[in-house]
């Protein structure tokens, strides 16, 4: 009985069909909104793309007309479909991948066709029996030997679609000559109706809206090393926001909160940190995985003529040596993000003793990069951002020592092991930052970027030596409200929340 009004509670076929047939429209407009949201999406994220799909549909229609008018139908016949197919496989995003296929896929049609005809004749010379005999032995040649070719490290990477290409044609040539008497004449109409389908592609991808994967690569750079700067600048007063219970956040004179550290000091501001936004502070995760990009766009670079800023012969491997040494100091920044908002506690008088030194080795590095990311996608010498690669360096020398101090000094060695490694990482980014300016000088040397004068005198940029700010007179300096939420643990041992810090003074 209980089976019986188990099966009876299941509801039948026909009840669960129309169930279905009323929630279809539903379904159907819900799925047709996400669709349209996603292709408005992929629209919005880059223009280019709508551009392109219009380019692409400009070439097919005008490749059309070898098929479709009769004069050249008459002239080409069949092979007319080659131009057709052609623009369809070269046609690329780039103009740099459109010129890379639109050559390989030329040269490749005419060395192969030269050579298929080649193999013809010199099979026609063998005899009857013999034919066959030596297109097979030149097909399994030339085929085998083109294909060990695309293994080389050199080939596949710049001419494995031209290999491709090589083997297919060639053995279409080869094999259809042995039947076709009119092997010249086919070898001919393909090789001019593919020609003809690969200069349409490069004259529209050209003349109209051109995309240059060289540019694409130079804006890639600049914008890899604004996100490592983003995360430095933000780091400091992130990691260090909590000592104890006390969230320091810094507003300036006029009430507006200060998002660097050591921002304008002819200005008379102070040290600052700031909270930062923490999604600002994941942006540099895509440059972990960005190498396939950005070894495509140079290759792809290459190839292009040159263009705007860009002359013939510009130093595109620079851009991948510089590539790697941003994506390695972004593997430090996923060493160091670790150490966000953890757990570990950590003594805060071994924290406040390393505290300065590393806010300032944080956000020095990250003007840096910034200023070295600015140089770039402006095309101009890299020395504004030379100050604060030295500020970094020297706050570097001093954790150095304060750490060796610090470490002789403290009993808990594992519980100051989580700082002194977040201290560690920040040396080697400082290091890595080095390597990155010099990177930078030395495509602004090969580029030929214009050269400027550095706005900040030696003079001034000493005051962010040891990442402190000097004492200033009082009619210089503006007042600095420091508003502390929570215990009033956070200030150091004997502070007076109304006494002068540094020249500014503290209202709490």
């Amino acid at each position: 009985m209980e089976i019986e009004s188990a099966s009876d509670k299941k509801p039948g076929l026909l009840v669960r069909g129309w169930s279905w047939l009323k929630a279809l429209p539903e379904k159907s407009k819900a799925k047709v909104i996400e669709v349209a949201k996603n292709v408005r999406k992929v629209g919005q994220d880059d223009p280019r793309r709508i551009v392109h799909a219009l380019k692409v549909g400009l070439a097919l229609s005008v490749v059309s007309l070898i098929y479709y008018y009769k004069p050249f139908y008459d002239g080409f016949g069949i092979s007319g479909m080659w131009a057709v197919l052609t623009v369809v496989v070269v046609f690329e995003f780039s103009v740099g991948a459109t010129l890379s296929k639109g050559l390989n896929r030329g040269f490749a049609t005419f060395l192969a066709g030269a050579l298929g005809v080649g193999a013809h004749y010199l099979s026609n010379l063998c005899g009857d029996k013999g034919e066959p005999i030596v297109l097979g032995l030149s097909v399994f040649l030339l085929a085998a030997a083109s294909t060990f070719s695309r293994f080389i490290p050199g080939v596949k990477q710049r001419y494995d679609y031209g290999v491709v290409i090589f083997i297919l044609t060639f053995s279409l040539v080869a094999v259809s000559g042995y039947r076709v008497d009119e092997i010249i004449e086919l070898a001919h109409q393909r090789l001019s109706t593919i020609v003809i389908g690969g200069l349409t592609c490069v004259i529209i991808s050209i003349c109209i809206m051109p995309v240059w994967a060289g540019e694409d690569l130079h804006n890639l750079v600049a914008q890899n090393l604004e996100k490592l700067a983003c995360f430095l600048e933000g780091f400091g007063g992130e990691y260090f926001k909590d000592l104890e219970d006390g969230e320091i956040v810094v507003v300036s004179k006029s009430g507006k909160p200060l998002a660097e550290y050591f921002r304008n000091p002819e200005d008379g501001e102070a040290a600052v940190v700031s909270k930062s936004d923490k999604s600002s502070l994941q942006k540099y995760k895509s440059i972990l995985t960005s190498k396939t990009t950005e070894d495509s766009l140079a290759n792809f670079a290459r190839w292009e003529p040159g263009h705007g800023r860009f002359r013939f012969r510009h130093p595109w491997k620079q851009y991948l040596k510089l590539a790697a040494l941003i994506r390695q100091c972004a593997y430090l920044l996923e060493a160091l993000n670790g150490y966000i908002n953890s757990d570990i506690q950590i003594p805060p008088e071994f924290q406040r003793k390393i505290q300065d030194e590393c806010i300032t080795m944080s956000l020095e590095s990250g003007k840096a990069l910034k200023e070295l990311s600015e140089s770039i996608k402006t095309m101009t010498g890299p020395s504004l951002a030379d100050p604060h690669v030295e500020n970094c360096k020297n706050a570097a020398m001093d954790l150095k020592t304060t750490l060796k101090t610090a470490l002789l000094e403290n009993s808990d060695l594992l519980g100051v092991i989580p700082a002194a490694t977040v201290a560690s990482l920040l040396i080697d980014i400082v290091v890595c930052t080095e390597k990155i300016a010099e990177s930078v000088h030395e495509l602004a040397k090969l580029a030929h970027f214009k050269t400027v004068e550095p706005t900040v005198t030696p003079e001034k940029s000493q005051l962010l030596h040891r990442g402190t700010v000097n004492p200033l007179a009082e009619t210089d300096s503006p007042e600095v409200v420091i508003t502390v939420s929570g215990s009033m643990e956070a200030l150091p041992e004997g502070a007076n929340p109304q006494a002068p810090v540094n020249g500014k003074h503290i209202d709490v």
